[in-house]
């Protein structure tokens, strides 16, 4: 395996995206329980129309990730040909504020984190895989600049340390945390189990940045995208949250096809009791 990633990591980026294309095809048609949840999120979202373009967007974003993690940082952040809202971060930087980059499964949101720690340090919430050979591979080859904090207690302290230093952090705000980490409040119309932890880290003063590298047509490269909140978060947390939340469905209805539909957004951790209607079961601890 470690020799086929770097394999495909040598390869033109448009011919990986026809291969993830194809990959994603054959996901979507072998897969029984994939398929229903790609349809059924689709569905949910009213987003229908972009579910055979999201087929194919979802096996791009597998093939293509070699060659954004073996490749030479200046190699990888030089696909990014077009960037969007810049000056966010310029202003932060200015008001001498640290930044809180929340990236949802959009795009190709690996490249994201790497093409601001081409510019000035950033801490990433990170889960390593199971596989010992696969977290190798993620973890090498990233520049000084970009810091990995794992998925846990000692991983926030790393996020909260960097936000303090007045340096920049970034997480995926639509992962489904587990057991009482987070609170069920709607994504697009139906409860999702919602990590807290985005809404907590906000209350540092960091300035909150939504980011998503759109993947350009022909592997022509990516667009990078960078907005600030609509408004700024207020109420209490669960408010704040479902308030992000919001902010996260505006954001994928920008590009509703490289959203990760087959992601199983609304599942119940364990131990958690079910707030959708849908789902009324109740998982026990171990």
């Amino acid at each position: 395996m470690v020799f086929l990633f770097k394999f495909l990591a040598h390869l033109p980026l448009p011919l990986l995206h026809n291969l993830g294309a194809l990959v994603g095809w054959l996901a979507y048609l072998l897969s029984p329980t994939y398929r229903r949840q790609l349809r059924r999120n689709t569905s949910q979202a009213g987003l229908e129309s972009a579910r055979l373009a999201a087929i194919a967007e979802a096996g791009k974003s597998i093939i293509e990730l070699p060659k954004i993690w073996l490749r030479p940082q200046d190699e990888v952040i030089s696909r990014v040909v077009r960037v969007s809202g810049w000056e966010s971060v310029e202003a932060a930087w200015s008001a001498g504020s640290g930044i809180l980059f929340l990236t949802p499964h959009l795009g190709c949101f690996e490249i994201t984190a790497q093409y601001y720690a081409a510019h000035r340090p950033i801490t990433v919430l990170y889960r390593p895989p199971k596989q010992s050979w696969l977290r190798q591979l993620v973890e090498q080859g990233r520049g000084a600049n970009l810091r990995l904090a794992p998925a846990d207690v000692s991983g926030v302290r790393l996020l909260l340390k960097a936000l303090k230093k007045r340096e920049a952090a970034g997480m995926l705000p639509d992962q489904v945390p587990g057991f009482g980490e987070g609170i069920w409040v709607p994504f697009f119309g139906r409860p999702a189990y919602t990590m807290t932890l985005a809404a907590r880290l906000a209350e540092s003063g960091a300035t909150v940045l939504l980011a998503y590298a759109e993947r350009l047509a022909y592997g022509a490269g990516y667009h990078l995208h960078l907005s600030t909140l609509a408004a700024p978060l207020a109420g209490t947390r669960e408010e704040r949250v479902a308030q992000l939340n919001r902010e996260l469905e505006s954001l994928v209805r920008e590009c509703p096809q490289q959203y990760l539909w087959g992601y199983n957004r609304y599942k119940v951790p364990a131990g958690e009791r079910s707030a959708d209607p849908a789902t009324q079961t109740t998982q026990r601890k171990p």
